[in-house]
């Protein structure tokens, strides 16, 4: 637990999160981060940004960059529908909407839940994951959003948004 409690917001030994889907598998990241949750609306494409980065959209008075998820993941082709939920997130200061398929529900966890990510060698890249948290049957892939969105990537959305 040493090595993943400094990346984690545990309070009180236990760690809020937002989970939601991607394609078949659940995501969770730190309640702490999403500032609120929206319905996928049409963005502003911007040329030449990368295809993960859909656009921009206006968020009373803030630019906000939108990512999807399934696209950065290499999850297969997004689908955008009913359930398709935009995650406002706050990262290093910066305001960026994550594309998801959909949001479960918030979910408590307590340190005995959490489990480190496993290594998958130097082919994957697995910075950004946490570690795993487990309820009964249900598997979490724990996500420090911080690391996700690289200084490189927050660059990249900086140059977009101004």
């Amino acid at each position: 637990m040493t090595d993943i409690a400094p990346t984690l917001a545990i309070r009180n030994g236990s760690l809020e999160i937002v989970a939601f889907k991607l394609g078949a598998e659940e995501y969770g990241i730190d309640i702490q981060k999403v500032q609120e949750l929206r319905g996928y609306d049409a963005v502003t494409r911007i040329a030449n940004a990368p295809e993960h980065i859909k656009g921009v959209v206006n968020l009373r008075g803030i630019i906000v960059p939108i990512i999807d998820m399934r696209i950065k993941f290499d999850l297969g082709e997004p689908t955008y529908n009913e359930f398709t939920v935009v995650v406002v997130i706050n990262v290093a200061g910066r305001i960026v909407g994550m594309v998801v398929d959909s949001v479960s529900d918030v979910i408590t966890l307590v340190s005995e839940q959490i489990k480190p990510a496993p290594e998958m060698g130097a082919a994957l890249d697995t910075d950004y994951l946490i570690g795993l948290g487990t309820l009964g049957e249900r598997m979490l892939i724990l996500v420090d959003v911080d690391r996700l969105m690289s200084s490189e990537e927050l660059g990249l959305i900086e140059k977009i948004a101004n």
